[in-house]
């Protein structure tokens, strides 16, 4: 039995994740070094690894996939991993704090929004969008709060660099669908960008984005091309 080039993909961009979060390490320590409260520098880095880990992870979803079951089982796996870092104590300091497990919530729904939205609109580049906006949207977003507020906030200055990063995203990969349904690609950026601000107890931004953007996605799947 040959093992599928799928395989090999997987392994490498879990390895690559992988390397992204210890690696992450060094930027905390300059930073801290520096500095800088460890907290901003926590902060920082989480927003460093939703873009290189998880947008990256996304972009190549489409690329080097044939189906949805790699992309789910890696997230799983990931999931999981930061999951018992903090049940155990032995947490990625550099990036996870004690405080809440917003990067968990986000592993898991990257793993579950992708793979569901890739089985229900069978188009992948339309599956990972929402991930994208998680990812690179409200990676942005934290930055730019980090840097101007210098704490966590719900800042609308960050809103503001969101949108300017998603709804390109969104315009470009929903003309990508077959029908293309550019507008409503926009209209999950904008959707996406304007929940960001929100949070419910557990319910984190993380799920908010994706679930917001997905409902957008599916109903504009159903609805047809606008205009």
């Amino acid at each position: 039995m040959t093992i599928s080039t799928q395989f090999y993909w997987a392994a490498g961009l879990s390895l690559y994740v992988l390397a992204v979060l210890f690696l992450t390490r060094l930027p905390y320590r300059r930073m801290v070094d520096r500095g800088m409260e460890p907290i901003r520098a926590v902060y920082y880095n989480r927003k460093i690894v939703h873009m290189l880990a998880g947008g990256v992870g996304s972009v190549m979803v489409p690329l080097v996939f044939a189906d949805p079951w790699y992309p789910l089982v890696s997230g799983l796996l990931l999931t999981i991993l930061l999951d018992v870092a903090h049940v155990t104590g032995f947490r990625f300091y550099w990036f996870q704090t004690g405080e809440n497990r917003n990067d968990v919530k986000f592993a898991l729904m990257w793993a579950t929004s992708v793979s569901l939205l890739w089985w229900i609109l069978e188009n992948p580049w339309l599956a990972i969008l929402p991930s994208l906006y998680m990812a690179f949207g409200d990676g942005v977003t934290g930055i730019v709060r980090n840097a101007v507020i210098r704490k966590r906030s719900k800042s609308p200055i960050g809103n503001v660099f969101m949108l300017l990063v998603c709804a390109p995203m969104g315009w470009i990969i929903g003309g990508l669908a077959t029908p293309a349904i550019p507008v409503w690609g926009l209209l999950s950026a904008i959707v996406a960008t304007v929940i960001e601000r929100y949070e419910f107890g557990p319910i984190d931004d993380n799920i908010l984005i994706t679930v917001s953007a997905s409902a957008v996605l599916l109903l504009g799947a159903y609805w047809g091309p606008l205009g």
